[in-house]
């Protein structure tokens, strides 16, 4: 009986002002590049999209709150038609350099706290989602596994792909734990590989309070502004190369 080959994706958010891009658009099958709203502007988009079309990594947008202040990370409450807008404009932004530098958008993956307040409010996850359709229903949607993203995605007819943390606590909800508290970022390397090949083997992981809940893991976020983000990368590479994982984009 021939073994079945595993595979995952591994995405790292990019253009967002640290000096491992180009190091880790070499390990990575996806990039979320920033769009100008929380982080980065245009000669770091150009940057950031030749880098990933050199390696052959999967280009997508990671659109954000306007909120350069904060990092795109303190919640705002804007209307429905806001968010349509300004996913639109954020989106166009890098589609014109993508398609410029002869590459296509496949994805797009909120950022921040728009992220995480679509993941638990569907008519913010809806007017997310009804932009994306708008602007290219053929583009994937990366929302956190299980998630009001993930669901809204799939009413809209996109597709879905559930994401995974590597570096994060989670809750016993599936949610992750708020970046203010205590177990939010797992920063020991062996912990936060054992928790990758727990998300990516056996679609499960351990929540704070010690419980485990299942997890549809598609693709692992691999956060390109960490300390030790660079190594931590070429560590889960080896190790998903020795479980014979292979690392690709989603299809």
């Amino acid at each position: 009986m021939t073994e079945t080959i595993m595979h995952i994706d591994l995405n790292a958010d990019l253009g967002e002002g640290c000096n491992n891009d180009e190091q880790l658009l070499t390990l990575v099958s996806s990039a979320n590049i920033a769009c100008g709203w929380h982080a980065g502007d245009a000669n770091t988009i150009v940057q950031s999209v030749r880098w990933a079309l050199k390696n052959g990594v999967a280009i997508g947008a990671h659109p954000s709150f306007p909120d350069r202040e904060n990092f795109g990370r303190s919640a705002m409450q804007l209307t429905a038609e806001e968010i349509f807008n300004s996913m639109l404009y954020q989106l166009g932004a890098l589609d014109a350099i993508v398609r410029a530098q002869g590459g296509q958008l496949a994805h797009v993956k909120p950022h921040g706290a728009l992220y995480n307040q679509a993941a638990r409010d569907p008519a913010l996850a809806d007017a997310i989602c009804s932009a994306i359709k708008t602007f290219n229903p053929k583009l994937a949607l990366f929302g956190l596994a299980g998630s009001e993203l993930i669901r809204a995605a799939q009413r809209a007819g996109l597709k879905a792909i559930e994401e995974v943390f590597a570096d994060r606590g989670y809750q016993a909800d599936g949610s992750l734990v708020n970046r203010s508290l205590p177990g939010a970022l797992i920063e020991d390397d062996d912990k936060a590989l054992q928790q990758t090949l727990s998300l990516v083997k056996d679609k499960q992981v351990v929540a704070i309070d010690g419980s485990v809940i299942p997890v549809n893991a598609q693709t692992v976020c691999l956060h390109g502004d960490g300390a030790h983000a660079l190594s931590f990368a070429r560590l889960i590479r080896a190790r998903l190369n020795q479980e014979n994982i292979s690392v690709q984009a989603p299809a």
